[in-house]
């Protein structure tokens, strides 16, 4: 659809993370783990085996990156370690399914979702930039029936400075002119400040122990809201300060 002409413009392209930002999907993976605690009630605490299960993921992100997949491979590794190698194949074969189920939940949108993207692709060049495995996020990105709005889609092992700086070059004017809006404060927002551009941070409630960080209050171009509804009124207020 036609843009607006983006001289005139302070920003130029508006990213926006997708999970727990567009859709749905920590709750997919709290539930998982509450089964997964059940399972392994006979072997361990609920809140040791937490703490085990974090250590896991920690470990294990530079090997499988982030979503379902690495998550089954940590809750199983978890399973062996705390039970000394004598889980049994039932419970393995549990959590494997379990994994294979929340690669086929469907993709609820979060309230103001569609509003903001339509409303931004308007005047904007929009990207969906997130992590996580590649087939579950096309999946999701299809069934959300948002993915003719967005101009690029990123999906990345991680999110850096750097990744924000090379991604909103080739989409766009650079990480300065560029905005990125998510609900995870280390990936979403921290780095794109860091990088000199617009972190926006829209809280989801419930929030990956891993993606917590601390907010860049001493910079004028960090805004947090309550919700994607607030979104193209915040934009309307830096496009014209």
């Amino acid at each position: 659809m036609p843009k607006t002409a983006h001289m005139t413009k302070i920003l130029t392209t508006i990213g926006f993370d997708a999970d727990d930002t567009l859709w749905h999907n920590e709750r997919f993976f709290r539930l998982t783990q509450a089964h997964f605690s059940d399972l392994l009630a006979d072997y361990c605490a609920p809140d040791h085996l937490s703490e085990r299960m974090l250590a896991a993921e920690r470990r294990n992100l530079g090997r499988y990156g982030y979503g379902v997949k690495g998550f089954v491979l940590s809750m199983i590794e978890t399973a062996i370690e705390v039970t000394e190698e004598r889980v049994p194949a039932r419970i393995i074969s549990e959590l494997i399914a379990a994994g294979q189920d929340m690669l086929s939940y469907p993709i609820e949108l979060l309230p103001h979702a569609r509003t903001a993207v339509e409303t931004l692709a308007q005047s904007h060049r929009i990207l969906l930039i997130t992590k996580g495995d590649l087939l579950d996020q096309e999946r999701k990105l299809a069934q959300s029936g948002l993915g003719d709005l967005f101009d690029g889609v990123e999906i990345v092992s991680d999110k850096t400075p750097a990744t924000y700086e090379a991604i909103f070059t080739h989409h766009g004017e650079g990480t300065s002119r560029a905005l990125m809006v998510g609900n995870s404060m280390k990936s979403d927002v921290v780095p794109v400040v860091t990088a000199g551009g617009w972190g926006v941070y829209v809280p989801h409630g419930v929030t990956w122990e891993i993606e917590h960080a601390e907010p860049p209050n001493t910079s004028d171009r960090y805004h947090e809201i309550d919700d994607l509804g607030a979104l193209p009124p915040l934009v309307d207020r830096i496009e014209q300060p």
